[in-house]
């Protein structure tokens, strides 16, 4: 049964103990009641962050959102230059594809550093001191006068994006639980899981009034605005006490305790096989989109925007369908349709249907997406609290790693045909059945628990 927080005695000496509010904390579970007037019917609040007024979550939710969105912007915001890039360095369009590989890779290893640091020393410092190489590098990238050079500070920018998802929802799992993680989670999928469509969107944009190079100055003042924000606004959520937790004192650790999970290593897999489907997409759809469809780069522009919608919506209806009826049956219906809708844009392209043939079923794929991300991601951090920088941390390694691995394939299986709907889908196919084997044969909703209040 669960233990019921005791209540303080109220003191003998002072004031009359209803002239006062105070709070009782329950040391074994880390419920907090609020006493008032009537200490019996206080409300008990099971996390801190339930306790936190409106307006503030409100703020945190914006902090945190921005800084989620560092690492998709800091990929994806010059996609839509990659044919600029290949004419300015005289080089191939796979070989333009490693440097995003390179940016992925970084981020995935800065994850892998950040996550367990941030539950050992606190969440601001690793955050401030990574995303301040963040703004180094943004500014290297900028004046790099070689690929090979422009690759390498793609690799330390990555990394130093690292810290602002993994430590946000590191955050988020330390104030709430239960339901309204869930609510809080969904808001930051909906930012990590828009920020790569909208991106390209925003590059192309950018691309009318500037240079290539002009991206990456603009990607360090998000990072320098990001580091002010997080120096001044964002509190130490995990205070001294609870950085050695029984069972989690060292990172070894944590990392078995989260590794021993079956449900999280099920739900890992789906997570990083949607997002190498999402990138595997968007490190194709420069060369098929403004190649074999002809779209000008503000045209791609507005192709990210449009499949923005339906990852919004899919973020959206999650976090509802989550709350009511268990992450792991929405998860059984969306990795279904991630499969079915990458099918059918081969199915498209082999009918010869043409730029609609691809677009449609591409819509129905991302929002597939936005149904897919934050479910994995409550599954994820509900189980591990004491834990949740580890955690974090190994998400979003496994998605950025394995997409970084996962979607040059789309280049090595169109050499000498260049780039297809069909050979994009193709990697998308095999990540989604990836998915769905992952779901069923190590997930097993049917024996998921059910979330908690």
């Amino acid at each position: 049964m669960p233990h019921t927080p005791s209540v303080p005695t109220a003191p003998q000496t002072g004031s009359h103990p209803t002239a006062t509010h105070r709070t009782g904390v329950d040391r074994s579970t880390g419920a907090i009641r609020t006493l008032g007037s009537n200490p019996a019917t206080a409300p008990i609040m099971l996390h801190p962050g339930d306790s936190i007024p409106p307006r503030r979550r409100v703020l945190y939710i914006i902090l945190l959102g921005a800084l989620t969105a560092l690492g998709p912007f800091t990929i994806d915001l010059y996609l839509p230059a990659f044919p600029v890039l290949e004419a300015d360095f005289q080089t191939t369009a796979a070989a333009i594809q490693l440097t995003l590989t390179g940016t992925m890779l970084g981020f995935a290893l800065g994850q892998l550093i950040v996550g367990p640091l941030s539950d050992k020393v606190g969440r601001r410092v690793p955050l401030l001191a990574v995303t301040a190489l963040h703004v180094v590098a943004s500014v290297a990238a900028a004046v790099a006068p070689t690929l090979e050079l422009l690759s390498i500070t793609r690799v330390f920018q990555g990394a130093g994006a690292a810290a602002g998802g993994v430590v946000a929802a590191a955050i988020v799992r330390d104030l709430f639980g239960g339901r309204r993680l869930v609510v809080m989670l969904s808001r930051l999928a909906l930012v990590s899981g828009a920020a790569p469509v909208v991106a390209p969107l925003i590059g192309s944009v950018l691309l009318l009034v500037m240079p290539w190079r002009g991206i990456f100055i603009v990607l360090a003042i998000y990072g320098a605005v990001m580091l002010l924000s997080a120096f001044f606004l964002i509190p130490e959520t995990l205070p001294p006490a609870r950085r050695h937790a029984q069972g989690t004192t060292t990172i070894w650790q944590r990392y078995r305790s989260v590794f021993s999970d079956r449900v999280f290593i099920g739900v890992l897999i789906i997570g990083a096989m949607a997002f190498s489907g999402l990138f595997s997409y968007l490190s194709a759809s420069p060369f098929l989109f403004q190649g074999e469809y002809a779209f000008t780069p503000q045209q791609y522009g507005i192709l990210f925007a449009v499949n923005s919608v339906g990852l919004v919506v899919g973020v959206q209806i999650a976090s509802r369908l989550a709350a009511r009826y268990g992450p792991q049956w929405v998860l059984a219906w969306s990795t279904g349709a991630l499969l079915v809708s990458a099918a059918l844009i081969i199915v498209g392209d082999q009918l010869g249907l043409g730029m609609w043939g691809t677009i449609v079923p591409l819509f129905l794929f991302m929002t597939s997406c936005g149904f897919t991300f934050p479910c994995a991601q409550v599954l994820a951090l509900d189980r591990h609290g004491k834990a949740a920088g580890t955690a974090q941390s190994i998400i979003g390694a496994a998605n950025f790693g394995v997409a970084g691995v996962v979607s040059p394939l789309v280049g090595a299986l169109a050499v000498g045909t260049g780039i297809t709907a069909t050979t994009m889908a193709t990697v998308m196919v095999g990540c989604a059945v990836i998915g769905v084997v992952a779901l069923w044969a190590i997930v097993q909703p049917r024996r998921v628990e059910q979330l908690t209040p």
